[in-house]
């Protein structure tokens, strides 16, 4: 068993390097459709997806999200949103393993169907049930609301890339309750049961050893960051390591 420290930005990293290798994301990227919807996380799946499928020219993650959590010396608007959304790219559509540039979830979603993925990010996860919710600043539900005609009417696969930074206690769906009721003030919470995939997962996946989460925090740019401790075979552990080494120093997001 070995520990080992992971910020929010290698966690990115992590979780979207291990859904590259995702049964169900391969598949639908040979012979069926993948939508990356934008979010900060997925800007990191949409980023080693197309790596993976020699289309990474062009695409740029720093513009990749519709919401966003910004300290307070960052204006946004009241839904999260950014002033100017000029830059804003679209979500990531591939067909068939092609990209189909300027195409969002909104472009495709009717015709999706069974053995096509959708992966969304979450702003909230609730690790011992295997769910997570979203924040919601739309006032028709955004991007999730339209991708669950998909999810429960065809049965599209919902993989949710969340990191572990974005754990909570609570019942979400008590939460959902309160933040939902007429009369609430901010944003409103919507929870989904689509297959959570955190680096505890990534780690799984990737390798095969247990990751378990030990403690959380730090200072100095390690702020929201999470102690793992990963056992298992040495083997296992040996190619653990050497993934987690590869990405320690993923440099945190910013706008620039």
């Amino acid at each position: 068993m070995f520990q080992v420290i992971i910020t929010p930005a290698a966690g990115k990293r992590l979780i979207a390097k291990a859904i590259t290798q995702h049964a169900d994301v391969k598949k639908a990227l040979s012979s069926g459709t993948v939508v990356i919807i934008a979010g900060t996380t997925n800007g990191y799946v949409a980023e080693e997806i197309l790596k993976l499928t020699d289309q990474n020219d062009g695409f740029m993650r720093r513009r990749f999200f519709r919401g966003i959590t910004l300290p307070p010396n960052i204006p946004t608007t009241d839904s999260g949103r950014l002033s100017d959304e000029s830059e804003f790219p679209g979500d990531v559509v591939l067909v068939n393993g092609k990209w189909q540039k300027g195409k969002t979830v909104f472009d495709v979603i009717d015709d999706l169907k069974e053995g096509d993925v959708i992966l969304k990010g979450a702003n909230s996860v609730d690790l011992k049930e295997k769910k997570a919710a979203i924040l919601i600043g739309h006032p028709k539900g955004g991007t999730i609301a339209i991708s669950m005609q998909a999810v429960i009417g065809r049965r599209v696969r919902l993989i949710v890339p969340v990191g572990l930074e974005k754990r909570v206690n609570g019942n979400l769906d008590e939460l959902a309750k309160r933040l939902n009721m007429p009369g609430s003030t901010g944003s409103r919470l919507y929870p989904v049961l689509g297959e959570i995939f955190t680096e505890l997962e990534a780690v799984s996946l990737l390798s095969g050893a247990n990751a378990e989460l030990i403690a959380g925090g730090g200072v100095c740019g390690a702020e929201g960051s999470v102690w793992l401790a990963i056992d298992g075979q040495p083997d296992k552990l040996k190619s653990i390591k050497g993934i987690i080494d590869s990405i320690q120093n993923e440099p945190a997001f910013t706008l620039q």
